[in-house]
């Protein structure tokens, strides 16, 4: 039997996942990491690449062991990665610089851009698909006017799934899909414009080689197979974005499909024609697709894996104790005791994420309005449902305007990530859109989707497509109840007119923001 190894990167935790070659899950190993605020530097998330690659090296040995496997059982393997952060190397090939994906830090660069280049940002917009929130540009021109020593050795940038991949084989290079969230990309033409990077003062000559998803790269070198216990004869193959590869893995792969990854952060995306333009009004991001010919319409909620991170461990000791006497993990207690509450949780309003304001986003201050002093309605059960309602209903709005501007009716979604394995989220996924919803039987697409790109650069699968149709298999269906959609419809109209309140608070400087974009 031959197995297939997929190293993904996300916001708060990376994984090596190993397959076999009929998509079955044999083994994965997991170590949580944090991105650190900049000693002195406002808003940032650097990304520890030293300490990080101990975390990957750890996580695929761990993972071969608990396996029984050798290194040399692993025929080949790929990596994917929270998108738009970056990776800059000098001339050696040896890593300068790099930042997670939500560093903020360019505020003052964003503000430059707008002001110095009228238009520019719509401009590149309509090219790639992307606003400067999370772009590389204002973020190199930050390193530029910041550390200029380090600005002038920058020789090559990519992604940080693609640092993974070259920290294993030695070759630098991107795909279109985590690449094309630098906000530097043609959604048309797949490749590099640096053009824009010259417009604005910066180097043009960084761009590193664009290899499309599945794209053998080499082997491991002999250098990391000492650190990671992979064999030298371990094919490194072309990886892409966590969010494109993990619709790979859950066979939403042709135009019109629809899929919510429930993972730190929940993103929602509908398959398009990579020709179709972006939204004049900047609302949605679009990137292109692990698929060719296709590009994606995505809608973000920030933080709602991490928010449920942080209710449990700031408010559920003793169930985290029951989990350990049951054997069970907490996030069960938690869903067993919130499917005991009503419908709509006694009115509790979350106000974390807002839906997608690609043009001009930010965040109001954390917070639950609504909240009785009753402890019988206001407990940890009712404000866990609230916020597993909240994440929904931000999803909802998000799909409603990708539907507006594409015009493609959805009436089934597949959703998936950790926040799938949850029977009551589902269901609430599936009452709030109105949506079918179905659930893959590997809950981690992400790494499928990795995995899947393995096989294709050795030839196992003939395509992307191929392998999304031939591995996919579903777990469960759960169909939308109306009588409850009717409740969160009502309840989504309050949630707006709620968080535009909250986000004024934040503009008259009474609260901070969650979160914003740089520039802003």
């Amino acid at each position: 039997m031959q197995y297939l190894m997929a190293i993904d990167a996300g916001t708060g935790s990376i994984r090596a996942v190993i397959f076999d070659t009929l998509g079955k899950q044999i083994s994965v190993a997991q170590r949580e990491w944090t991105h650190l605020e900049e000693e002195g530097v406002a808003n940032s998330m650097s990304f520890d690449f030293k300490a990080n690659w101990v975390l990957a090296c750890e996580c695929i040995k761990e993972s071969l062991k608990s396996a029984n496997l050798s290194g040399k059982d692993i025929v080949a393997l790929s990596a994917t990665s929270m998108r738009e952060g970056i990776v800059l190397y000098d001339k050696d090939g040896d890593e300068l610089w790099a930042v997670a994906n939500v560093d903020a830090r360019a505020g003052r660069e964003v503000k430059y851009l707008k002001e110095n280049f009228k238009g520019i940002e719509e401009e590149f917009y309509a090219e790639s698909g992307q606003t400067f929130a999370l772009g590389a540009l204002p973020r190199i021109m930050w390193l530029k006017n910041n550390r200029p020593e380090l600005y002038e050795r920058v020789v090559k940038i990519s992604m940080i799934g693609d640092w993974i991949l070259a920290r294993l084989c030695g070759v630098i290079a991107t795909d279109p899909s985590n690449g094309g969230t630098t906000g530097i990309f043609s959604l048309k033409n797949r490749n590099w414009i640096s053009e824009m990077s010259k417009r604005v003062g910066l180097k043009d000559e960084i761009f590193s080689e664009v290899l499309e998803v599945g794209t053998l790269m080499g082997s491991v070198t002999d250098k990391a197979s000492k650190e990671s216990r992979l064999s030298t004869s371990t094919k490194v193959v072309m990886g892409g974005g966590d969010v494109q590869l993990g619709c790979a893995g859950l066979g939403v792969v042709d135009i019109g499909q629809a899929a919510i990854l429930g993972g730190s952060f929940w993103q929602q995306v509908v398959n398009i024609d990579k020709n179709t333009p972006p939204p004049l009004d900047m609302s949605i991001r679009v990137n292109p697709h692990v698929v060719s010919n296709l590009s994606q319409a995505e809608g973000i909620t920030f933080f709602s894996g991490l928010v449920m991170r942080w209710f449990r461990d700031a408010f559920c000791d003793m169930e985290k104790l029951e989990a350990k006497e049951r054997g069970v993990d907490v996030y069960t207690i938690m869903e067993e005791k919130a499917s005991k509450i009503p419908v709509g949780s006694y009115g509790i309003l979350p106000i974390f994420s807002d839906s997608m304001k690609y043009g001009k986003w930010y965040h109001a201050a954390p917070s639950f309005l609504n909240l009785s002093i009753n402890p019988d309605i206001c407990n940890r059960a009712s404000m866990f449902r609230s916020l597993q309602e909240n994440a929904a209903i931000v999803s909802s709005i998000n799909l409603d305007k990708i539907k507006e501007f594409t015009n493609i009716k959805i009436d089934e979604i597949v959703f998936a990530g950790g926040a799938s394995k949850g029977e009551l989220w589902s269901q609430i996924v599936a009452d709030v859109t109105g949506c079918r919803v179905k659930i893959p039987r590997v809950r981690e697409a992400t790494a499928l989707g990795a995995a899947m790109a393995a096989g294709v650069g050795v030839g196992i699968y003939k395509s992307i497509v191929d392998a999304a149709r031939e591995l996919v298999v579903w777990d469960k269906v759960y169909e939308p109840k109306l009588e409850n959609k009717k409740v969160y419809d009502e309840i989504k109209i309050k949630f707006e007119k709620a968080y535009e309140v909250q986000l004024k608070l934040v503009d008259d400087n009474i609260t901070t923001s969650m979160w914003r974009a740089p520039g802003l």
